[in-house]
């Protein structure tokens, strides 16, 4: 009680010193102030004791009684209200003294073996001391004065040092003299036809002029390197159409682009379902193709006739509705056709081939209008959607560039070229003004119509490659198929968000471009997938709903019918086109 009373006393004196303490504390208003709280700062009469109820009234202080190490500070605390001492300060946190702590243990390291003097040594002199040492057993003692050398100043094989004087591993090396090996049979002058390091051979010729003989071959070689070079860049391949049904024109004039109208639904209007739910089971199978179908459009509006390209060079027309016949084949490209795009009324559509030429097609009468190249591959083709801009197309090529060309004219009107790597989609959004294109650079750009800089840039370091893209019936979203098996949900219009709550997984896509698309009320996604299956998720909550056996190689793309409630189009690399309901 004596040693707190003491303790007590010399805070309270402490405090007392402190004159502008007192000064400012007489300039505040005054306030009522209970005795019982300042009770524990007077000091001690004789023969008086502190009672519990004071010391409990005590405000809370960064101060702690310690059985055994005295007072110490509590670490828990932000605020000290009084001056400790340094043994206070430099007092264990908790606990006592370890009184086991060697004085190795105690005394100050800077590393776990103990303590570095800072110290500088020349890198070159450090290596050579330690190559000798590694190499002859003994290396110059980094205490003594180097201006002091004897046989004392070295640590390690002492004898060695003697013996070799104190030379290093760079001052012992063998005498080039030893390194030069004779020639065999004598010296290099006996060599036939030598003459010296940079001397010629006697039969050798300055002269690069090939002889008559020779320059005949190499005529004949570039001849035939010309001639193929010719052929890759040799005129299109010839076009030509095959109607597959009887008449092209029914009894009042009217070809296969009429709308029907004995389908039960009205075609000519955009008018879309209320309600639309989830295709069981398949109706119809379009078989035609020999090989892997590319790409599959609906006809703009109505959706009656569907065009389809295929890896086997060639683009078919099919009817959606009645007898679902095969109404048109067209072929005009030598190579696989990649991509293709109906204009706006649907009586023309240009496509995209792996033999760089790009072909604008009457639908009606599977006539070749005009071809057009840049002697690039290209990888998408789109018109723009404006009436009055449907002379103009744009497509995404291998050359990183987005060329847009003129149809009336044939020429390059613009070139779009930010990308780093080969195009692979365009989308024209925010009512036909901008338009968004992704590549294999991991990128998504957005463009201003004919504004050959792009405003937006969208580029995260997990991002992968987004090889297909579809817009939203509403205009409001962007389906982007990501080649880490999700669909991403990017926003549309202004600032192309990504909508992180809207991410579709579940499918595995990785190395494929399989299209994605919407159902017309917005309630469904649906997806191809590299195993040949129909996915269908639902919008709301991303859930996969249902999974459909599809196809039997990859199913590349999946097609909404914008007037049926339920039905869907898939076509695979199986070279089928399967109508599903």
């Amino acid at each position: 009680t004596s040693k707190m009373a003491a303790t007590m006393g010399s805070l309270v004196s402490y405090g007392s010193d402190s004159d502008s303490d007192n000064e400012t504390q007489s300039n505040r208003s005054p306030e009522k102030i209970d005795p019982d709280a300042l009770a524990h700062l007077q000091p001690l009469k004789s023969g008086q004791t502190l009672s519990l109820a004071l010391l409990n009234s005590a405000p809370e202080v960064a101060v702690k009684e310690a059985v055994e190490t005295g007072v110490h500070l509590d670490p828990s605390l932000k605020e000290v209200t009084y001056n400790p001492t340094y043994e206070t300060m430099f007092a264990p946190e908790f606990g006592p003294v370890n009184p086991y702590r060697s004085q190795q243990m105690a005394a100050p390291r800077n590393m776990l073996s103990g303590y570095a003097e800072p110290a500088h040594v020349n890198d070159f002199m450090f290596e050579q001391q330690r190559r000798t040492f590694s190499t002859f057993g003994y290396a110059l003692d980094p205490s003594v004065d180097t201006s002091q050398i004897s046989s004392n100043s070295y640590i390690g094989a002492v004898d060695e040092a003697e013996k070799k004087k104190g030379l290093t591993v760079f001052e012992v090396g063998p005498k080039k003299t030893d390194k030069r090996k004779k020639v065999q049979g004598g010296e290099a002058d006996d060599i036939d036809n030598y003459l010296g390091p940079w001397a010629k051979y006697v039969d050798e010729k300055d002269s690069a002029k090939p002889s008559e003989e020779e320059q005949k071959e190499l005529d004949e070689i570039t001849a035939k390197r010309q001639k193929k070079g010719r052929n890759e860049e040799e005129a299109p391949a010839e076009e030509k159409t095959i109607l597959h049904v009887k008449d092209a024109y029914d009894y009042q004039g009217r070809s296969y682009l009429h709308v029907p109208q004995d389908v039960g639904i009205n075609l000519r209007t955009a008018d879309t379902p209320d309600k639309c739910y989830l295709p069981k089971k398949q109706i119809h199978v379009w078989s035609g193709h020999t090989k892997g179908v590319s790409a599959i459009r609906l006809f703009p509006v109505s959706g009656h006739l569907l065009l389809s390209c295929s890896m086997d060079c060639k683009i078919k027309l099919w009817e959606v509705y009645n007898e679902r016949r095969c109404v048109r084949t067209f072929i005009g490209h030598s190579k696989a056709v990649r991509d293709i795009c109906f204009n706006n009324t649907g009586t023309q559509y240009m496509s995209a081939a792996y033999d760089r030429y790009l072909k604008l097609w009457d639908t009606e009468t599977g006539q070749c209008i005009s071809r057009f190249t840049n002697r690039k591959v290209p990888y998408c083709v789109k018109f723009n959607p404006d009436e009055d801009k449907q002379n103009l197309f744009v497509a995404g090529m291998s050359d990183k560039k987005i060329v847009q060309w003129d149809v009336r004219t044939g020429e390059v009107v613009q070139e779009y070229d930010r990308h780093l790597g080969a195009v692979n989609t365009i989308t024209f959004v925010d009512e036909n003004r901008r338009f968004v294109s992704t590549s294999d650079d991991k990128s998504l750009r957005v463009w201003e119509w004919d504004i050959p800089v792009d405003f937006k840039y969208i580029a995260e370091p997990s991002m992968h490659s987004m090889p297909a893209v579809t817009l939203s019936p509403n205009g409001k979203w962007l389906a982007c198929q990501s080649m880490d098996n999700q669909i991403l949900i990017f926003g549309a219009q202004n600032r192309f968000r990504l909508n992180k709550k809207k991410i579709f997984k579940g499918h595995m896509v990785a190395g494929y471009a399989c299209q994605v698309d919407f159902s017309p009320d917005m309630s469904y996604v649906v997806s191809g997938d590299a195993d040949g299956k129909l996915n269908i998720w639902d919008w709301k909550t991303t859930k996969l709903y249902h999974r459909i056996k599809a196809h039997d190689k990859v199913c590349i793309s999946a097609l909404w019918h914008p007037h049926e409630t339920s039905k869907v189009i898939t076509c695979g690399w199986d070279g089928q086109i399967k109508l599903w309901d």
